[in-house]
């Protein structure tokens, strides 16, 4: 189960952000991507780095916000489903991970409680060996 294998805790910012508060969090705490979540804690979207990137051209990238450059295309798994549904998923949508979601009826629903990569996955299938 993807319980098992995923990165718990999930780094979080808000949609009023500033980019450069982001890229300063990715780069000081090694990640390569942040859940932006609403007041509430639910899960607006993520930032990725390539999602910074894409933007480093812009005159007004000091202006620009977490809800400026966050994909809203949110995809996201139970904790409880399969490495291999994960593995489809990913591959499907040429993605490099999923944000883990929590279990409708445990605590609030939909707030972010793990990141799936595919690292993740590797790492899961060269242990089954």
């Amino acid at each position: 189960m993807i319980r098992d294998v995923m990165t718990r805790g999930v780094s979080t910012v808000s949609p009023d952000t500033p980019i450069k508060e982001i890229a300063d969090m990715m780069a000081h705490q090694c990640l390569s991507g942040v859940a932006v979540i609403g007041v509430r804690g639910d899960a607006l979207g993520f930032i990725s780095e390539l999602d910074i990137v894409k933007v480093l051209h812009k005159p007004d990238l000091k202006q620009l916000t977490a809800e400026d450059v966050m994909s809203s295309l949110l995809l996201a798994i139970a904790p409880d489903a399969t490495l291999g549904r994960a593995a489809k998923i990913m591959g499907e949508e040429h993605i490099h991970r999923l944000l883990i979601l929590s279990e409708k009826g445990v605590g609030a629903s939909q707030r972010p409680v793990g990141i799936l990569s595919t690292s993740d996955i590797v790492r899961e299938v060269a242990k089954a060996g």
